[in-house]
């Protein structure tokens, strides 16, 4: 195969070894034509090279798969050697490992010496060794993005070292003009850099943000803005200088505050009054990757600090999502541009719908809006988000199962499009079977499975752009506001000749802009609002009368009706979650009008679950219904024990309409194995938890479990696609919202059991291997789906397990006294309500214990009151530790239920803010007893939550 120049012959064994290896190189033509240019052009290091076996197989593979590292490796052949020794290729190097490394290289210049082409030979002489890594699968996406941003941390610190000594030797030390103290500089990193993301050829988005004013200490004396100026342009250059080795990076700085029109460098103070005051909505969205690089960390943290809060807003501010949407669409429309003109025979999978832009937005996006209540989504990383946004069931498993996947191939693709000639590119020829058929080789083994073709490739990107683009569409549309929303069409209602006197004087305060043409319009209405007493909810109402206004029938509704009004006042005034939804979609005023028409309340969800047209018809009646049920709640002030009734009925109505449009899609889609097998109802849903006892509420998540009779085990698998469908009906975001979430990790063995369990697997396991607080959860169960008769049977076999085990002795005080002090520790401290000293979850583990010692008494279902009052009946709860506890319950629930209608999340603790508070305050004492009135609701808790651990530690003790 290699014959002439300096080196001799090969001889055979490694030839053959040679040609062994070759056989499965992506290219081997490419290959060989390395090789043998390595042997021609460096004889002497090819045959050192050549004896190792691992450096062989490593020639191979750059060669095969980089042609810009193998023009490298002719150049330098030294570099590859130590790589084959024990350990290079094994571990992930650290930011501060490469720092070392590049700082001893740097030693032997002189300290003002800036040597430009050091930076960029170091950057590649690193870069095959992560390709390395890559490739011989060392080492995940996630931890090759990570090291490549870990190299380019490292290169722009030592460059930042260099230029910044060279500058101060001149001029000296920055100082701040108050104190005298240096003033340093932060590098900060956005975009895959900043989310430690990078590629093998991005180009790094770098901002620039110093201590403040003042100037340098030496002779040369100038400004700190001017010193700093200096030095970030001397930092560009030096990064983007082209050498032999090409440039170390590509600095791109147009993100930067004002763009390409803006001051290199801006002082704290001044980015963080532009964040504050100027800033985009897209510059903000882009600090959710912003992480100090380089320099003084301390004037970048300042910064991000200050912006944080202004990043993640703390309510639903649904604009942020519109701004994200237009930028996609503005995207996709220069993506079509560019084809227009010319056959579609390239795709672009960063650009293309459905690619790593659009997963990227779709994360931030829902970041930006939860990231407010839920600290634990703000991560830079995409796919770490992703894994938090599914954690706080933000993303249904079902929706990570297909965007982390996603996310993966396409990154992967991308890398292979780049590491070929360290270019920044994106897209991919689909006439070029020969080019197609190589990129699928490139690919990681197991991506394409057995058939690793060109056409294959081409196959599951489609697929993997399909899937993003479907959850992309849903996720997002179900955030943005209704463009123009239906309602009842009518002729305009006429001018009232005579507008009540003074109507619109007295409303003027609230709604300048709209208070005569109200008065006007509908003088009563603007009668009732000027009796009313908004103050919360001012801002939100007014934007509802700029849409009622729009409505001549439904104006006229609130004009003849002043009940209905002040319902929808009060609505507004006491849940900025629901003012939310109606001015997103004013259609839901009629179910507002219905809460006025039907006082009487609940309907017979049950006979409505197998009427629905589709998921889109269910969701759509959920979220009518549950803003009824919840509008009732605050206008009726109806208990609340009877509101999560009444919840949990309509989230039955959902689960069992769910389960029936899962099932038939699953036989159409893929029937049972067996021909003969009629599918039904065989397998229960059961639920636990709050919906189990019938205590659900807004925002609450559905546990549940699913369980098959022995008798159909043989059709498991068919029954699991049937259960993973009807989760992803209730959990999927769409354009009219999402359901509920579905927490399924309560099941045998948690997330590592199998998602549908059979009945004696079940019993099984409640009987030998759960612990005693798994158990217990059963004592909480429901059937929601199956055959009645046989589901509460096996449920209260389940129960009697729980008796066997535990009721008949004490054996359960001990591991629910040390569940219980161990949720307190972990949660106690974000979600105070429920899991504190004292807390809710000190009155359900107690109940929980109780109950137990008659669990042999099997109820289909018991909520809070209902189990107080079966264990005081049983004797084991004297009158005033029942009143007490009933009472203690009542108020846990009332101010969770507050917090959920003002939020519509489950929030865990009471708001800091004392306008919040007050509202709050106010909702819970609609459903609470007059004697829990006599003081203000924090100090009324906190009385509580003594006399609760009192009553816990008497009974635990």
């Amino acid at each position: 195969m290699l014959g002439g120049g300096g080196g001799g012959v090969l001889p055979d064994k490694l030839q053959e070894r040679l040609v062994t290896l070759l056989r499965v190189s992506p290219e081997p033509d490419a290959a060989v034509h390395f090789l043998r240019r390595l042997y021609e052009e460096q004889p002497f290091p090819f045959q050192r090279l050549v004896r190792s076996p691992a450096t062989v197989q490593f020639l191979l593979t750059v060669f095969g798969q980089s042609r810009f590292l193998s023009e490298e490796i002719l150049r330098a052949p030294e570099w590859i050697e130590p790589l084959a020794h024990a350990g290079n290729v094994q571990r992930q190097m650290t930011a501060d490992e490469y720092t070392s490394r590049l700082t001893a290289r740097l030693a032997r210049f002189p300290a003002g010496e800036v040597p430009v082409g050091e930076f960029a030979a170091f950057r590649r002489e690193q870069i095959l060794r992560i390709l390395l890594r890559d490739l011989h699968a060392y080492a995940s996406l996630p931890e090759v993005a990570e090291e490549l941003s870990h190299l380019a941390d490292a290169i722009v610190e030592c460059a930042w070292r260099r230029v910044y000594a060279a500058l101060a030797a001149r001029h000296g030390v920055p100082a701040h003009a108050d104190t005298g103290l240096a003033c340093g500089m932060s590098v900060l990193a956005v975009g895959k850099l900043g989310g430690s993301e990078l590629n093998y050829s991005s180009d790094i988005d770098l901002l620039f943000v110093h201590g403040g004013p003042g100037e340098t200490t030496g002779p040369a004396a100038i400004a700190n803005q001017e010193f700093f100026k200096r030095a970030c342009q001397q930092l560009v250059d030096l990064l983007s200088a082209f050498t032999p080795h090409g440039a170390a990076y590509r600095v791109d700085l147009r993100l930067r505050p004002d763009g390409t029109q803006g001051e290199l460098c801006l002082s704290l103070a001044a980015a963080q009054n532009y964040y504050s005051q100027r800033a985009r909505d897209w510059e903000l969205q882009m600090l959710i990757k912003a992480r100090v690089a380089a320099g003084d960390p301390e004037p970048g943290q300042q910064l991000l600090e200050f912006v944080e809060p202004i990043i993640y807003s703390s309510s639903t501010d649904f604009s942020k999502v519109e701004a994200v949407s237009v930028a996609r669409t503005r995207i996709h429309e220069r993506l079509e541009q560019r084809k227009r003109g010319k056959e579609k025979t390239e795709i672009d999978v960063k650009l293309a719908p459905g690619g790593i832009r659009d997963i990227e937005f779709l994360v931030q996006c829902l970041q930006r809006l939860r990231g407010g209540r839920e600290g634990w989504v703000r991560h830079g990383g995409t796919i770490l988000a992703l894994g938090r946004l599914r954690d706080k069931n933000l993303i249904s498993e079902i929706e990570y199962g297909r965007l982390a996947p996603a996310y993966v191939f396409l990154r992967n693709l991308e890398h292979r499009l780049q590491f070929q000639e360290d270019r920044q590119t994106h897209t991919i020829a689909t006439d070029d079977a020969a080019e197609l058929n190589a990129l699928a080789r490139r690919m990681p083994p197991a991506t394409l499975g057995a058939q690793v073709s060109g056409e294959n490739l081409l196959g599951e990107l489609a697929r993997h752009l399909a899937n993003v683009s479907e959850i992309y569409d849903r996720v997002v549309r179900a955030q943005l506001p209704t463009a123009t929303p239906p309602g009842p069409a009518a002729a305009p209602a006429p001018v009232q000749p005579h507008p009540a006197p003074g109507a619109a004087e007295a409303i003027d305060s609230l709604f300048p802009n709209l208070a005569r043409q109200l008065a006007q319009r509908a003088p009563e209405f603007a009668a009732t609002l000027s009796r009313s007493r908004l103050r919360y909810g001012v801002r939100a109402f007014e934007h509802f009368l700029e849409r009622l206004l729009q409505h001549p029938n439904w104006l006229a509704r609130f004009d003849a009706d002043p009940v209905l009004a002040g319902y929808a006042v009060d609505l507004f005034e006491h849940s900025p979650f629901f003012a939310e939804q109606l001015n997103r979609k004013p259609e839901l005023i009629e179910e507002l009008i219905k809460v006025r028409e039907e006082p009487q309340g609940r309907r017979e969800y049950a006979r409505l679950a197998s009427t629905f047209a589709g998921p889109a018809d269910l969701r759509r009646f959920f979220n009518r219904e549950m803003l009824r049920i919840q509008a009732d709640s605050i206008c009726l002030r109806r208990p609340v024990w009877d509101t999560l009734k009444w919840t949990s009925d309509l989230a039955d109505c959902a689960i069992s309409a769910a389960y029936t449009m899962a099932l038939d899609q699953a036989v159409r889609v893929q029937p049972p194995a067996a021909a003969n097998y009629l599918p039904r109802q065989q397998m229960m849903v059961i639920a636990l938890g709050r919906l189990g006892m019938r205590e659900f509420d807004l925002a609450s998540d559905a546990d549940l479990v699913f369980i098959l009779d022995d008798r159909d085990a043989p059709e498991r698998v068919f029954w699991t696609r049937v259960a993973e469908r009807l989760i992803e009906i209730l959990t999927a975001y769409t354009g009219d919202g999402t359901l509920f979430a579905a927490d399924t990790r309560l099941r045998p063995n948690g997330r590592e059991g199998p998602l549908v369990q059979t009945e004696s697997a079940f019993r099984e396991y409640v009987a030998k291997s759960a612990e005693a607080w798994e158990g217990i959860a059963y004592l909480k169960a429901r059937l929601i789906v199956g055959e009645e008769a046989h589901g509460n049977q096996f449920l209260n076999e389940l129960q009697d397990i729980d008796w066997q085990r535990y009721g008949q002795t004490e054996r359960s005080r001990l591991p629910l006294r040390e569940m219980r002090l161990r949720l307190e520790q972990e949660q106690g401290r974000d979600h105070p309500l429920k899991a504190t000293r004292g807390g809710y979850y000190d009155i359900d583990f107690a109940l929980l214990y109780l109950r137990l010692k008659s669990a042999g008494i099997f109820y289909k279902v018991l909520n809070t009151p209902e189990r107080i009052d079966v264990i005081q009946k049983m004797g084991h709860l004297d009158r005033a530790d029942t009143r007490f506890l009933l009472d203690a319950a009542t108020l846990y629930r009332a101010a969770d239920h507050a917090l959920r209608l003002t939020s519509g999340q489950a929030e865990g603790k009471l708001p800091a803010a004392q306008l919040q508070l007050q509202m709050i305050e106010e909702l819970t004492g609609r459903w609470t007893p007059e004697h829990l009135h006599d003081k203000p609701l924090v100090d009324e808790l906190e009385q509580i939550r003594a006399r609760i651990r009192d009553y816990f530690l008497r009974l635990f003790a």
